[in-house]
């Protein structure tokens, strides 16, 4: 058996075919596929850029990423794969060029760590820079890069390990097994048109490094597609000699740009347009002119805007068009639009899309991110699990792959998407295939909403996030209504870093207005102040609540929520009662339908809003609520003459609510502003009525009245019920500065820096007049500070490091320490576990309604559900934490026929029963789950 010939009986890939595919066809396949990518998913200015930063040209370059792509799977040419199949290895057994130690066939062996290792040795003969560090050579360094393919990047190599690799890893088969691999390396730099000069110099900058694998792992997926495989199988004797290899080369890079197209990848492109040219109102405010005005004189490039202004100033069109600007001078191939929860992604999805049509020309097909987007109905996905086929390989890699390329994550490699920022923050977190999350932002623009709404955890992520996409050259637009002059420059200072600016800078954000940050230079502009034409007074007014208060009580909060409806009720008006749980506005919804039934039974006169609503459900209520207290002059917008809505925090981000009275249990003051813009948010003078107009008692000042828990000392003491919703210093610092303002209103914009500031002033206690008052909140503060840090602490513990310096590529997965991909992302917030009621009738039928009018799909069959049967169970799907479900087994799992489908595979399934007392539960461990009209609820044995 020569060295240089090429066997094309090693078999590559075999579920689901007629016969084996060879591997040398999948490598070609690979290669060719990564080098569309590279010219079709990279903006001219990233090529640039990473080619650049390796000292090569683009051509170099390229045939580098395309040769690399292809030998991703040289690690299949060991025993313990091919003996995967018994057929094809039955006759590699019996040739004696394919001798191995005894019993290698049938370790464990994956073929991803067997690329790493014999690549490493492969790449050296190819002269590969080594020096005397292993792990921080370029030869070992792409060879790992390329060992993980799979999502997992492993662990370094030793000398040791490379002096002696026959006694470390005999699962790589004898020289036989060696000659292959380097037999199908060559083949692939040969066809792939690199020669010996095509080396790179030093090792992989990280943001280089985890493009090149990102692009590795979608060419590989693409290329592993049945329908890409399944017309191209060689003919039975198919000889892999120069003549074989080369038509098959040449049919695979004919073919490549077909698979690249029907994945829906691609590159958005800006064109140059003024800020009036961009959208269909008239004339820009305040905010808006300053923006497009002042920011095109300061884009030299990559760079970060910071916004900061009230809710309804306008940010996010101001937003949408400084992505466009900065996408265009820096050379951004597409846009995400990130939010804090899956309505608020729904509700910017059509702006989006609507500004996308107008002002994005190139590829822009654009996706909506996160578990749910099935169910947007402005969400047309352009390709699905059952229309696009199975991929070839192992089933874990095959349905992770179809995940990105056709499920729930494929709009991060997709040219525009909208979706929930834990989508993003995950790139920075070690879980499998984090890299192509990296990947997808690299040299897209970022815009990140409601950034101030983050705890310390994912204000921790979103720090390292940025410090990535400054290293990446990635442009970022962060937008926040009422962010801490702290966080301002933690977030400032993480992007400077990433881009080489180690220095921290004097970060002063300005309310209303922006700054603009260098990536560059590192400059930070002089903050813009701008005007508003939406100042406005604020009167605030707190109401105290026992917390102690017996059921009924007038001095309980039952009471005053009463009290403060009952004006309204008579006299109309349309009000918000934001609650801090879900279980309180479920029990305060049930409250006001008692005290005032013509609410209840009078269209959208009494609603309720919060996340435990199965989807359609929640849907239906969104679209009325924005139907009831939307923005007027709207079509088909009809606002009722006395309305209620009660509402958890789902009211304070993105939604375009507008009410006369606002009723909201204490909670943070940043928070509190919040929702108060919720108040008067819209001009409604001159209308009746009936055409949306206020009612004449209210006034003109928005009004916000604050429930404030107390005990029987008159402190502020959040009840047990909430658990730890908010922390308790900050209830106490809230509630101070509200009572030192009692008599004045609040200035919006004008008192809102100052005001969030005071909240976290580290002298903050010096205000307070009562030893023990200052003692208590020492006490709640270092209860804070301590929750703050051990959150920071576990981020630190958890997150990947930083790019700047990184060359062990096994740090983008902890040296193999993955974290559970479901479990982060419970923890960010964002997406916490999914369940499904199902509801046993008394005759025995499973449905997914109470009444029993509508079949659970594929409920007790083996068949594959369709992807129209999938959408309509994902309708009936219902967010929980994760702790709700802890204790579950059998009884929660899914049907087999669900299996198949990504969107359904990690589902629970809640099968509800009718209780003596007509009462739809289940029994979830200790734990009983029940489903009412105002949505799951549960308690605890």
């Amino acid at each position: 058996m020569s060295e240089l010939v090429v066997d094309g009986r090693l078999w590559g890939k075999e579920r689901g075919l007629a016969r084996r595919y060879p591997l040398i066809c999948h490598l070609l396949d690979t290669a060719a596929v990564a080098g569309v990518l590279w010219d079709r998913v990279l903006t001219d200015a990233a090529r640039a850029r990473l080619a650049g930063a390796m000292g090569l040209s683009e051509g170099q370059f390229r045939r580098l990423v395309s040769m690399w792509a292809g030998l991703h799977d040289v690690g299949k040419i060991i025993p313990a794969f091919q003996a995967m199949s018994q057929d094809a290895y039955a006759g590699l057994k019996s040739d004696v060029g394919y001798a191995h130690a005894a019993g290698v066939e049938e370790q464990g062996f994956g073929h991803d760590k067997a690329t790493q290792w014999a690549l490493t040795s492969l790449f050296e003969a190819w002269g590969y820079p080594v020096s005397r560090s292993v792990r921080r050579s370029a030869h070992h360094q792409v060879a790992q890069l390329l060992g993980g393919h799979h999502g997992c990047v492993h662990r370094g190599l030793e000398p040791r390990h490379l002096r002696n690799r026959e006694a470390y890893v005999p699962e790589l088969g004898g020289p036989g097994w060696e000659a292959q691999r380097v037999a199908h390396a060559e083949a692939v730099r040969r066809l792939v048109g690199a020669d010996q000069e095509d080396v790179v110099r030093g090792p992989l900058p990280a943001q280089v490094a985890v493009t090149v694998l990102g692009l590795v792992v979608v060419a590989d997926w693409l290329a592993s597609q049945e329908a890409v495989i399944t017309p191209r199988l060689p003919v039975e004797g198919w000889a892999a000699d120069d003549a074989g290899l080369a038509a098959h080369w040449s049919e695979a890079v004919g073919g490549a740009g077909g698979w690249v197209a029907e994945a829906g990848l691609g590159v958005a492109e800006w064109p140059a347009k003024h800020f009036g040219e961009q959208f269909s109102f008239a004339g820009a405010n305040a905010l808006q002119a300053s923006v497009a005005e002042g920011l095109p004189r300061l884009v030299d490039g990559p760079g970060l805007l910071l916004v900061t202004a009230p809710t309804g100033e306008g940010k996010t069109e101001a937003a949408l068009h400084a992505a466009s600007v900065m996408g265009r001078v820096s050379g951004a191939s597409g846009l995400f639009f990130a939010l804090p929860t899956m309505a608020t992604a729904d509700a910017m999805h059509g702006r989006v899309s609507e500004f996308a049509e107008r002002n994005v020309a190139g590829d822009r097909a654009l996706t909506l991110l996160h578990s749910m987007a099935w169910l947007s109905g402005a969400y047309a996905q352009s390709g699905t699990e059952e229309a696009a086929g199975e991929l070839v390989g192992d089933m874990q890699s095959a349905l992770v792959a179809g995940r990105w390329l056709r499920g729930a994550k494929r709009g991060l490699l997709a040219p525009l998407a909208t979706g929930t920022i834990d989508q993003a923050l995950a790139g920075v977190l070690p879980v499998r295939y984090n890299v192509l999350r990296l990947l997808g932002l690299s040299n897209k623009v970022l815009v990140v909403d409601e950034a101030h709404a983050y705890g310390p955890w994912m204000h921790s992520l979103l720090v390292r996030l940025l410090e990535w996409l400054g290293e990446c050259g990635a442009p970022v637009v962060l937008l926040s209504a009422t962010l801490s002059g702290r966080s301002a420059s933690s977030l400032v200072d993480a992007y400077r870093r990433g881009c080489g600016f180690g220095q921290p800078a004097e970060v002063v954000p300005v309310y209303p207005g922006w700054l603009y940050v260098s990536g560059r230079s590192g400059a930070v502009s002089a903050p813009c102040v701008v005007g508003t034409a939406r100042a406005r007074d604020i009167e605030v007014r707190t109401v105290s609540v026992s917390t102690d208060a017996p059921a009924g009580s007038a001095a309980g909060r039952a009471a005053a929520v009463v009290e403060e409806l009952r004006p309204l009720v008579q006299r109309g008006g349309c009000a918000l009662v934001c609650c801090a749980t879900v279980a309180e506005a479920q029990e305060t919804y049930r409250l006001l339908r008692s005290e005032f039934p013509q609410l209840a039974v009078a269209e959208d006169g009494l609603l309720l809003l919060h996340s435990r609503f199965p989807a359609a459900r929640r849907l239906e209520i969104t679209e009325a609520c924005e139907r009831a207290f939307g923005k007027p002059g709207v079509e088909g917008r009809r606002r009722p003459p006395v309305s209620v809505l009660v509402a958890t925090q789902v009211v304070e981000q993105s939604l375009d609510l507008d009410f006369d009275v606002v009723v909201s249990d204490l909670a943070p003051l940043a928070q509190l502003l919040q929702r108060a813009g919720r108040c008067m948010r819209h001009d409604r003078a001159g209308l009746t009525p009936e055409e949306g107009g206020r009612a004449g008692w209210v006034g003109m000042a928005p009004r916000l009245t604050v429930l404030e828990p107390v005990d029987v000392q008159g402190r502020v003491r959040a009840p047990k019920r909430w658990g730890a919703v908010y922390p308790e210093a900050l209830l106490t610092r809230t509630s101070h500065l509200l009572r030192e303002r009692v008599g004045k209103s609040i200035a919006v914009p004008g008192d809102v820096q100052e005001l969030v500031d005071a909240v976290y002033a580290e002298d903050f206690g010096d205000r307070l007049e009562s030893a023990v008052d200052r003692e208590r909140l020492e006490r709640q503060d270092a209860e804070r500070v301590g929750a703050v840090l051990a959150e920071e602490s576990l981020a630190q513990m958890t997150l990947v490091n930083p790019p700047m310096g990184m060359v062990d590529l096994a740090e983008l997965s902890r040296d193999g320490a993955l974290v559970d991909e479901a479990l982060l992302t419970t923890r960010l917030g964002a997406d916490s576990e999914r369940a499904v009621c199902v509801f046993v009738q008394s005759g025995g039928a499973v449905t997914l309604d109470p009444g029993g009018t509508s079949p659970v799909p594929g409920w007790g069959e083996v068949g594959r559900i369709s992807v129209a049967q999938a959408r309509v169970v994902m309708r009936q799907t219902v967010p929980v934490p994760g702790g709700w479900l802890r204790g579950r087994g059998m009884a929660q799992e899914v049907p087999v026929s669900w299996g198949r489908l990504a969107a359904l595979r990690e589902m629970c399934v809640l099968p509800m029963r009718r209780s003596g007392r007509g009462l739809w539960a289940c029994t979830v461990g200790d734990r009983s789950i029940s489903f009412t009209s105002e949505g799951l609820e549960t308690s605890t044995s």
